[in-house]
């Protein structure tokens, strides 16, 4: 893996974009960081002293997050404090000169502060405003506390991640990152673009709810649903309407997935476990049989598999063109030859943790760079830069709302 180096947001798409980032754990910061990887300056906005919650998360080095080395990273770093009111008169001079912002407060927070959205488009008429909440800002849940796995929860992914029925008493199972709040982070990240191009006022102002970023992708459960009054149950490793696709049990305790559900694959598999005889069963003769018989399927699949290393199993199903991976853990992600060729896996150098391995940026753009610009900042870190360079606050009044507990 070769060592990132700083870049300047030359050249990337959303150069010379100033977005203001009014967030807090996830889907807010989330969303910005997408952003900002494309080329946005972000403005994150931080309380004085504590900052964001994530700065604390997961394991860390001498009380500094590694998550947030990605998760904060290139963004540019204030405090400030919005219930006193010369930090509420230092946000109406951020807002007028951003081109959008991105807030993920309890609905109707930022409005208690005085910044609805009338005021907001007041202070810059072409604002694009992106609204996270857990509900949305309407409806009889607007106001009820959300965090991400609620969203899964009442989006119904949480019900679909879950063991096949019958198989576990355990809880439904998580998918093991914060998704929610990644799924709604994306549509904000979509909203602001859209808004930017939209010539309608209504058309700058995204109202964006977790539970309704889970649903969206939830395919074809709702209408299904609607039309047959079927319930999609979960289906463990498995996709129930396309057989065989799951993960399989290796001689070495990994596990190999593979995805030979088309009538071609799936006879080629056949030839490579050497049993041409399932290619001519009836009960595996099309997807629609191999759905209904994938129990006993998935058992001649595991006999073959469990003969073979992982890494065995990956290259002879490589070579015969069968989609298919070992089921990745994260070192070997960060040896991933073609991650590494893609730079998607970087080492980049972090000024309080050393070198730390980032996932690249995404999307790529004219096989242009995806280097990380910098990680994530100390609390306060861009104050200067943003407070005397770009709003015009002197060095005396600086120091001054330091002291005070503004900045």
């Amino acid at each position: 893996m070769t060592a990132a180096k700083p870049i300047t947001p030359e050249g990337l798409p959303l150069e010379g974009l100033r977005i203001l980032e009014i967030g807090h754990y996830i889907a807010a910061p989330f969303a910005t960081r997408v952003l900002a990887d494309l080329g946005a300056e972000v403005i994150k906005v931080e309380p004085p002293v504590s900052g964001d919650p994530v700065r604390n998360w997961g394991k860390a080095r001498d009380g500094r997050s590694y998550w947030w080395s990605v998760h904060g990273r290139n963004k540019k770093c204030i405090t400030l404090n919005l219930k006193s009111e010369e930090g509420r008169a230092l946000l109406h001079e951020l807002v007028a000169r951003s081109d959008a912002l991105v807030e993920n407060l309890r609905p109707g927070q930022l409005a208690k502060l005085g910044f609805d959205d009338a005021r907001l488009q007041a202070i810059r008429q072409d604002l694009v405003i992106c609204h996270i909440s857990g509900y949305g800002l309407t409806g009889p849940l607007a106001d009820r506390a959300c965090f991400g796995a609620i969203g899964e929860a009442l989006g119904g992914l949480r019900y679909l991640s879950n063991h096949t029925p019958g198989t576990s008493d355990l809880p439904p199972v998580r998918v093991g990152v914060s998704i929610g709040d990644s799924l709604a982070g994306l549509y904000a990240a979509i909203a602001v673009l859209a808004g930017l191009l939209s010539k309608a006022p209504a058309g700058r102002v995204a109202d964006v709810a977790l539970t309704e970023a889970v649903l969206s992708v939830t395919e074809g459960v709702l209408p299904e649903y609607g039309a047959t009054g079927m319930v999609r149950e979960p289906s463990g490793g498995r996709i129930s309407t396309a057989a065989p696709t799951n993960a399989f049990p290796a001689a070495d305790g990994s596990w190999v997935l593979i995805a030979a559900n088309s009538d071609a694959l799936f006879r080629t598999l056949c030839k490579l476990m050497q049993r041409p005889d399932l290619a001519d069963d009836p009960r595996y003769s099309d997807n629609p049989a191999r759905c209904r018989n994938v129990d006993v399927l998935e058992a001649e699949i595991s006999a073959w598999t469990r003969q073979h290393d992982a890494r065995e199993l990956e290259r002879r199903l490589a070579e015969a063109d069968i989609p298919s991976s070992r089921v990745y853990t994260a070192a070997d992600i960060a040896e991933d030859t073609q991650y590494n060729a893609r730079q998607m896996v970087q080492w980049v150098d972090d000024p309080r943790l050393g070198k730390v391995l980032h996932p690249g940026t995404v999307p790529m753009f004219g096989g242009s760079s995806r280097q990380v610009r910098w990680t994530g900042p100390d609390i306060g870190a861009h104050n200067r830069e943003i407070y005397c360079g770009l709003i015009g606050v002197d060095e005396a009044r600086l120091e001054r709302l330091s002291r005070d507990g503004t900045l």
